[in-house]
């Protein structure tokens, strides 16, 4: 909680005041730390140079978002399929695995910078910052929910073989405060919504931002780890704050770049 109550009233100066190049360079270091933690649970632990090489290659996908040439990320994608495609052609241990751990490299590289980059284009449209702190406030609320009205009234579990504690009773509850998240983003500081926009971003929200939650819980499960790290005190890693944005950020993006009139 006291973690909770420090970083938010930072987070929310920084989005207001920060320059654009400033903001990218942010999200450029949160991308590095998510990609850290990725790696850290999915490669074993002989794979220490492989891992390395995944952080650093896959936090330069990130720079075509803060450039605002998305086609610079293809081709450095491509370059590094490759790169890791002869990598481990080279340097496999156990033949019945090694196809498995360059998925794993691959996955990282599109889960966290793919999805993140996102933020960044995001901060460059017209009502950036609103629509940052629109997602933001819109999975909060979701989080929140769920967590509340899950504990108060949860009785059917939802997906025990992912998430165990989550109930189906939380999961409605989250996509009712998405909408209550919208709805105050309007009322306060984004009239430039319309009514159906908040409706129809809530919903897709509210869906969205629990399964990126799942997503990353069946990760954990997978890998056998409890939490993605350490680096936020009673909160995990940085991973496990990001899970359910990293599926909000593009769509709130895409949505925003063709269907928003403000």
């Amino acid at each position: 909680m006291l973690t909770a109550l420090v970083a938010l009233p930072l987070l929310v100066l920084f989005i207001i005041y920060a320059s654009p190049m400033v903001f990218n360079v942010l999200v450029f270091g949160v991308g590095l730390l998510a990609l850290h933690e990725f790696y850290g649970m999915a490669l074993s632990d002989g794979r220490q140079k492989i891992q390395l090489l995944a952080v650093v290659g896959g936090s330069f996908l990130l720079i075509p978002f803060a450039l605002g040439n998305v086609g610079y990320f293809q081709g450095w994608l491509v370059f590094l399929l490759l790169f890791f495609a002869v990598a481990f052609l080279f340097s496999f241990r156990d033949l019945t695995r090694v196809v498995q751990e360059m998925g794993l490299v691959m996955l990282g590289l599109l889960y966290i910078p793919l999805l993140l980059g996102h933020l960044m284009l995001l901060r460059d449209l017209p009502f950036g910052r609103e629509w940052i702190f629109f997602a933001l406030l819109c999975i909060m609320a979701c989080d929140s929910a769920a967590y509340f009205i899950g504990s108060a009234l949860g009785r059917r579990k939802l997906y025990p073989a992912i998430s165990p504690n989550k109930s189906v009773e939380g999961a409605l509850g989250g996509v009712a405060g998405t909408f209550v998240g919208a709805g105050l983003a309007k009322i306060f500081f984004f009239q430039e919504l319309s009514w159906s926009d908040v409706v129809l971003l809530g919903g897709v929200l509210g869906v969205l931002g629990q399964l990126g939650d799942l997503f990353e819980s069946m990760l954990k499960r997978s890998f056998n780890v409890k939490d993605s790290g350490t680096l936020i005190p009673g909160h995990g890693g940085i991973l496990d704050r990001l899970d359910s944005l990293l599926f909000a950020f593009a769509p709130v993006y895409y949505y925003a770049f063709l269907f928003f009139k403000g």
